[in-house]
Protein backbone atom coordinates (compact mmCIF):
# COMPACT_ATOMS: atom_id res chain seq x y z
CA UNK A 1 0.00 0.00 0.00
CA UNK A 2 2.79 2.21 1.04
CA UNK A 3 4.65 1.83 -2.67
CA UNK A 4 1.24 2.69 -4.32
CA UNK A 5 0.96 6.02 -2.56
CA UNK A 6 4.68 7.06 -3.26
CA UNK A 7 4.18 6.13 -6.75
CA UNK A 8 0.87 8.13 -7.16
CA UNK A 9 2.34 11.42 -5.20
CA UNK A 10 5.45 10.45 -7.38
CA UNK A 11 3.68 10.52 -10.58
CA UNK A 12 1.78 13.77 -9.28
CA UNK A 13 4.85 15.94 -9.18
CA UNK A 14 6.33 14.50 -12.23
CA UNK A 15 3.04 15.58 -13.90
CA UNK A 16 3.15 19.32 -12.11
CA UNK A 17 2.98 21.87 -15.04
CA UNK A 18 6.88 23.47 -14.40
CA UNK A 19 8.34 20.99 -12.16
CA UNK A 20 11.85 22.98 -12.02
CA UNK A 21 11.69 26.31 -9.34
CA UNK A 22 11.01 29.94 -10.35
CA UNK A 23 14.31 31.43 -10.72
CA UNK A 24 14.85 34.42 -7.95
CA UNK A 25 15.47 36.50 -11.23
CA UNK A 26 13.69 35.37 -14.01
CA UNK A 27 14.19 36.82 -16.99
CA UNK A 28 11.33 37.43 -19.54
CA UNK A 29 10.68 35.18 -22.45
CA UNK A 30 12.14 37.17 -25.32
CA UNK A 31 15.13 38.33 -23.10
CA UNK A 32 15.64 34.45 -23.16
CA UNK A 33 15.20 34.24 -26.66
CA UNK A 34 17.64 37.06 -27.61
CA UNK A 35 20.52 34.80 -25.33
CA UNK A 36 19.52 31.80 -27.52
CA UNK A 37 19.97 33.95 -30.46
CA UNK A 38 23.31 34.93 -29.83
CA UNK A 39 24.26 32.13 -28.38
CA UNK A 40 23.81 30.05 -31.94
CA UNK A 41 25.11 33.24 -33.91
CA UNK A 42 28.21 33.14 -31.78
CA UNK A 43 28.48 28.72 -32.15
CA UNK A 44 27.73 28.76 -36.47
CA UNK A 45 31.20 31.54 -36.19
CA UNK A 46 32.91 29.12 -33.80
CA UNK A 47 32.50 26.23 -36.29
CA UNK A 48 32.75 28.20 -39.46
CA UNK A 49 36.11 30.39 -38.44
CA UNK A 50 37.09 28.14 -35.09
CA UNK A 51 40.37 30.21 -34.15
CA UNK A 52 38.50 34.06 -34.81
CA UNK A 53 36.69 33.65 -31.40
CA UNK A 54 40.13 32.86 -29.80
CA UNK A 55 42.01 35.46 -31.76
CA UNK A 56 39.73 38.22 -30.54
CA UNK A 57 39.60 36.70 -27.11
CA UNK A 58 35.85 35.96 -26.92
CA UNK A 59 34.81 33.32 -24.95
CA UNK A 60 30.69 32.24 -25.78
CA UNK A 61 29.24 32.50 -22.15
CA UNK A 62 31.75 35.33 -20.50
CA UNK A 63 30.02 36.95 -23.84
CA UNK A 64 26.95 36.47 -23.07
CA UNK A 65 27.04 36.93 -19.43
CA UNK A 66 28.50 40.37 -19.89
CA UNK A 67 26.26 41.61 -22.77
CA UNK A 68 23.39 40.53 -20.42
CA UNK A 69 24.02 41.19 -17.36
CA UNK A 70 24.35 37.81 -15.53
CA UNK A 71 26.05 35.24 -13.56
CA UNK A 72 26.19 31.32 -14.66
CA UNK A 73 23.75 31.38 -11.96
CA UNK A 74 21.31 33.45 -12.79
CA UNK A 75 21.53 32.14 -16.64
CA UNK A 76 21.58 28.11 -15.42
CA UNK A 77 18.51 29.04 -13.27
CA UNK A 78 16.53 30.31 -16.32
CA UNK A 79 17.93 27.73 -18.98
CA UNK A 80 16.43 24.86 -16.87
CA UNK A 81 13.13 27.02 -16.01
CA UNK A 82 12.48 27.23 -19.56
CA UNK A 83 13.89 23.95 -20.36
CA UNK A 84 11.42 22.20 -18.29
CA UNK A 85 8.49 23.25 -20.16
CA UNK A 86 8.91 21.86 -23.69
CA UNK A 87 6.05 23.83 -25.29
CA UNK A 88 7.75 27.23 -24.34
CA UNK A 89 10.90 25.70 -24.75
CA UNK A 90 9.96 24.57 -28.20
CA UNK A 91 8.42 27.58 -28.90
CA UNK A 92 11.48 29.92 -27.88
CA UNK A 93 13.32 27.85 -30.30
CA UNK A 94 11.28 28.32 -33.12
CA UNK A 95 11.17 32.12 -32.41
CA UNK A 96 15.31 31.63 -32.82
CA UNK A 97 14.99 29.76 -35.94
CA UNK A 98 12.64 32.07 -37.79
CA UNK A 99 15.21 35.17 -36.97
CA UNK A 100 18.23 33.22 -37.73
CA UNK A 101 16.36 32.36 -41.38
CA UNK A 102 15.33 35.86 -41.33
CA UNK A 103 18.56 36.94 -41.08
CA UNK A 104 20.10 34.89 -43.44
CA UNK A 105 17.52 35.87 -45.86
CA UNK A 106 18.40 39.99 -45.49
CA UNK A 107 22.35 38.57 -45.49
CA UNK A 108 21.45 36.83 -49.19
CA UNK A 109 19.64 39.87 -50.68
CA UNK A 110 22.75 41.95 -49.49
CA UNK A 111 25.36 39.74 -50.91
CA UNK A 112 23.43 39.43 -53.95
CA UNK A 113 23.08 42.94 -54.63
CA UNK A 114 26.96 43.79 -53.99
CA UNK A 115 27.50 41.14 -56.74
CA UNK A 116 25.38 43.01 -58.67
CA UNK A 117 27.01 46.38 -58.25
CA UNK A 118 30.04 45.13 -58.70
CA UNK A 119 31.65 46.34 -61.83
CA UNK A 120 32.45 43.49 -63.75
CA UNK A 121 36.56 42.53 -64.33
CA UNK A 122 37.51 42.28 -67.93
CA UNK A 123 37.64 38.57 -68.84
CA UNK A 124 41.35 37.44 -69.33
CA UNK A 125 41.33 35.31 -72.60
CA UNK A 126 43.36 32.69 -72.53
CA UNK A 127 46.99 32.65 -74.10
CA UNK A 128 46.39 30.51 -76.79
CA UNK A 129 49.34 27.94 -76.58
CA UNK A 130 50.60 25.68 -79.99
CA UNK A 131 51.36 22.47 -79.40
CA UNK A 132 54.61 21.68 -80.26
CA UNK A 133 55.14 19.59 -83.57
CA UNK A 134 56.97 16.18 -83.53
CA UNK A 135 60.27 17.30 -85.41
CA UNK A 136 60.37 20.50 -82.75
CA UNK A 137 59.98 17.99 -79.76
CA UNK A 138 62.72 15.64 -82.02
CA UNK A 139 64.95 19.36 -82.23
CA UNK A 140 64.52 20.03 -78.48
CA UNK A 141 65.65 16.43 -77.23
CA UNK A 142 68.64 16.29 -79.80
CA UNK A 143 70.20 18.93 -77.98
Amino acid sequence: MKKIVVLVVLVLFSCAENPVPKPERLLSEDTMVDILYDTALLQASEAYLPNKLTENQIRIKNYIYTKYDLDSTTYYQNQRYYAADFKKYKRMYKKVSDRLQQRKTELDTLMAQELRNRPEKPINKKREFNKPSLKELDSLSSQ
